[in-house]
């Protein structure tokens, strides 16, 4: 049965030492998810800190520095499962120099538990990372008001923050914000409801999270296979006819499907389709296959096989909502390489349209810099074109990446609007 339960990803962002990798680790701890090995190493780390019982951020904190440090730096991927569902957990830095790393986090998560210190309530880091998982279209945020313990369990101080983080939310475009009161480290309301609130009426987190409606993440609708590699005509599958290999994005393909290439137009119908030596009727997202057509046209590697009463925008110039990553500010001058889906090409940002005040969620216009954590939305040109969705339609296919050409960096994120 654990086998088949239904895979959750979510999470984790806030504030530095807002308590995010104790309560991934009070959860893992909880549901019995620690090999012995593991739980030998943190009890004799936390023996050597000082601490009379275990240091539960030490289950995520698995970097030499981190545990020096006592701080998240990278994104530590934790996984547990309960009878009811399974679980990847994306622990990310709340330190701001490590906001981008909480961008790769979150990207693929059905819902983000935005931690809030009860003694600090709603603070810059919060909001920022609250507006990232928005921008994500991350679909449910969790907000956990957490060391209620060193607030003395106090209900006004629980209901001042949920109003404090609610007229900050108005802003932002998600349908499902839940609010939890907790205290990761004595674990109250983190799998067991807490006997210090009984004035809290909801569910603890593990039921809200075993129990909350994700659906699928996978858009069925628009058919979409970006090819990687092309197949010559060199063994029996393949004597008269080229292979297309590559990963389905979204949608699905069935044999005898009408299709277009695109940039190019060029029409065929789908002949076979391949998994290893098994050949199938049909294919869905997220599957690897080869795709045979019935005409021999031309299409290479970064071309885009659709249905052909269903295409994407073929552009050259798009807009787009972008994370800057990297260590040095933006110069417009700098030619970058775009990767989307397995298409790259020369490009550069021609306006930065606005930026984002994280504090106020105002629009900045006029400014064009744009340093390490910024967030603005931008013009940018390609040298060829690229065949998108937005990224609200379809993350695959809206979603790109800025390599620069001599570094190999990746110092931007974005989401095509």
């Amino acid at each position: 049965m654990i086998e088949t339960n239904q895979l959750f990803r979510f999470t984790t962002a806030g504030s530095v030492d807002d308590g995010k990798s104790t309560l991934i680790g009070r959860l893992l701890y909880d549901s019995k998810s620690i090999f012995e090995d593991q739980l030998q190493a943190v009890e004799r780390t936390s023996s050597k800190k000082g601490f009379n019982g275990i240091d539960l951020a030490l289950f995520t904190d698995g970097l030499k520095d981190e545990r020096e440090q006592g701080i998240t730096i990278d994104v530590a991927y934790r996984y547990f499962t309960t009878p009811k569902r399974k679980f990847i957990i994306a622990d990310t830095p709340g330190h701001i120099q490590y906001t981008r790393n909480m961008v790769t986090g979150a990207s693929t998560a059905n819902a983000a538990l935005i931690l809030v210190d009860a003694r600090h309530g709603v603070v810059e880091q919060t909001k920022r990372h609250s507006f990232i998982a928005s921008l994500l279209n991350i679909p449910h945020i969790i907000v956990c008001i957490n060391k209620m313990d060193l607030v003395d369990f106090d209900e006004k101080v629980y209901e001042e923050l949920c109003v404090q983080f609610k007229e900050f939310s108005s802003k932002l475009l998600v349908q499902d914000i839940r609010f939890i009161p907790i205290s990761a480290l004595l674990g109250d309301n983190v799998v067991q409801r807490s006997d210090n609130m009984n004035w809290y009426q909801g569910a603890p987190l593990l039921h809200t999270l075993e129990t909350m409606y994700i659906g699928s993440d996978t858009n069925r609708v628009d058919a979409r296979f970006p090819i990687q590699n092309v197949l010559r005509p060199q063994t029996d599958k393949f004597m008269e006819y080229r292979g297309y290999t590559g990963k389905i994005e979204s949608g699905v393909f069935r044999k005898g499907d009408e299709i277009v290439v695109m940039p190019s137009g060029l029409t065929s119908k789908i002949k076979s389709i391949d998994v290893f030596e098994e050949e199938l009727d049909v294919a869905i997202a997220p599957m690897s296959v080869a795709l045979t057509l019935e005409d021999d046209i031309d299409v290479g590697r970064g071309d885009m096989i659709v249905r052909s009463n269903n295409t994407p925008e073929a552009v050259k110039d798009i807009v787009v909502m972008l994370c800057w990553l990297g260590n040095t500010p933006l110069n417009l001058k700098t030619r970058f390489n775009l990767q989307h889906t397995s298409n790259k090409q020369l490009a550069v940002i021609k306006e930065i349209i606005y930026k984002i005040n994280i504090d106020t969620l105002e629009r900045v216009e006029g400014n064009q810099d744009l340093k390490m954590n910024d967030i603005a939305k931008v013009k940018i040109s390609i040298a060829r074109p690229i065949m998108v969705d937005t990224y609200r339609k379809n993350r695959n296919t809206g979603s790109i990446i800025l390599v620069d050409g001599k570094s190999n960096e990746t110092v931007a994120a974005g989401m095509i609007t």
